[in-house]
């Protein structure tokens, strides 16, 4: 997977927000906000190169106290969201 270009976290008002800007971003309806361990995993993709979903895991393990099976299955929910709406492409 890979994340869309276009996209950014800003923080307003203490709130994290994915921002839409660029041309191919124009009909984005939405802000989506992000709770603190969304805005981390955001964070941990790269800008333009594909990612795994175990380097999140991995990430999400080394800042949180989590079990391995619920940080994956947050992942891989989180991520199914995420190309939901058309912040991730594959």
């Amino acid at each position: 997977m890979k994340k869309k270009p276009g996209f950014e976290l800003r923080d307003v008002c203490g709130e994290k927000l994915i921002i839409a800007h660029g041309l191919q971003n124009l009909d984005f309806s939405k802000m989506i906000n992000l709770n603190e361990t969304a805005a981390f995993i955001w964070e941990q993709l790269p800008e333009d190169a594909p990612f795994e979903t175990d380097e999140l895991v991995e990430a999400l393990l080394g800042e949180y106290d989590v079990e391995r099976e619920v940080a994956l299955h947050d992942v891989k929910a989180l991520l199914a969201q995420w190309k939901e709406v058309g912040l991730i492409e594959d």
